[in-house]
């Protein structure tokens, strides 16, 4: 029973489900989890679908993973319409979606329907947290599940999140953690005048200058065995009025950090704030923070995974911690071991996006494994 897991694929890709209009991706796959006889309950917030199923009792591996996308941009340069599922002569599988995530979340679903069905009595519980709010604003979706999880005490051994881990090759990248991120928001204060008369303006661009310097030359830290060293990017900088014989009054910075458990947000937040003093700088200063960052040491749940991967596919799988954030972030909370494991990344967010259908087949194939591995 493979072909199941790309029609199911094909159908959610189809559903226009840009954040956090879910369309009717969740009514899916709630029909399905109805026919194994699974609990069901949505829990929405504001716009938000949040779905939380589960089947059996006692010992938890629950699959995490969100049914909205990203916009699909110009639909012209697409080779195919973005919302209609197409497969190529070469087996790959077109669409929004196709990637980040709908492949993992089908995957997710085709495999516990299987594993269900071989195993009517398991060991243990299979649960489903998925979300229409991940790609977006993330504040009305995984983490407002989660803490509702926490307060009725409900007990998670291990999380699979389906995002697209893998590199090269399906298989090849376990996620076992992400770095923290937060955005610093800056406006520099000036006095706005006449490029002429300098001396009866303030100009906040060569104020900042030298303390712009220093943030892009500061090492934050080093890493560690876990972690590569935090990142400090400047994402936006804007000045000016449009006019060429104007001296700005404000300029606006935003930089975003990327950072290892060596450093903490508040950490950040106090060198940042003695950089900008140091220069006696004028500011307002807003901060961002997405996400801590966690980290699933060695244990059950990637040996299990990196056994099963090289059981099936004859490859050593490496651990990572890079990339961005994702709602493991929020599962982490409570307390279980979590990774992310999915289709190869290349594609994600971009024009053109598509996995092939091999891949699909093959990670529903490693997620029964793990389950079996882990339950039955």
């Amino acid at each position: 029973m493979t072909e199941h897991v790309i029609e199911l694929t094909k159908q959610l890709i189809e559903q226009k489900s840009i954040s956090p209009d879910d369309k009717d991706c969740q009514t899916i796959i709630i029909n399905r989890l109805k026919a194994l006889n699974f609990t069901i309950e949505t829990l929405n917030y504001n716009q938000t679908k949040n779905l939380w199923a589960y089947h059996g009792e006692g010992e938890t591996i629950m699959f995490a993973g969100h049914t909205d996308v990203v916009p699909a941009g110009d639909e012209n340069k697409w080779l195919y319409p973005p919302y209609q599922a197409t497969i190529d002569n070469e087996g790959n599988l077109y669409g929004r979606g196709a990637a980040d995530m709908k492949s993992g979340v089908a995957a997710m679903i085709c495999a516990a329907e299987d594993f269900i069905k071989q195993n009517p009595n398991h060991k243990g519980r299979i649960a489903f947290l998925l979300t229409s709010d991940e790609e977006a604003d993330a504040t009305d979706g995984t983490i407002k599940v989660v803490e509702e999880l926490i307060k009725r005490q409900e007990k998670i051994d291990y999380c699979i999140v389906g995002e697209p881990s893998s590199d090269k090759t399906i298989g090849d990248q376990i996620k076992n953690g992400r770095r923290g991120s937060i955005t610093a928001n800056l406006v520099v204060h000036g006095i706005q005048g006449h490029v002429a008369y300098p001396h009866l303006a303030d100009n906040p661009v060569h104020r900042f200058a030298p303390a712009l310097n220093e943030l892009i030359s500061t090492v934050w830290d080093n890493g560690n065995q876990y972690f590569p060293p935090t990142s400090m990017q400047i994402a936006n900088i804007n000045g000016g009025t449009g006019a060429e014989n104007v001296i700005p009054g404000d300029l606006s910075v935003q930089f975003n950090f990327r950072y290892s458990s060596e450093l903490t947000d508040e950490i950040i937040k106090q060198r940042v704030e003695q950089i900008l003093q140091k220069y006696n700088l004028s500011y307002s200063l807003r901060w961002r923070l997405s996400g801590q960052p966690f980290l699933t040491k060695q244990g059950i749940l990637t040996n299990t995974a990196q056994k099963v991967i090289k059981n099936r596919l004859d490859i050593d799988s490496k651990l990572s911690t890079s990339g961005g954030t994702s709602d493991g972030r929020f599962i982490a909370k409570m307390g279980c071991q979590v990774i992310e494991l999915g289709v190869i990344n290349a594609t994600i967010h971009k024009v053109n996006e598509h996995v092939n259908c091999d891949q699909i087949i093959i990670l529903k194939d490693i997620y029964q494994r793990i389950i079996s591995e882990l339950l039955a």
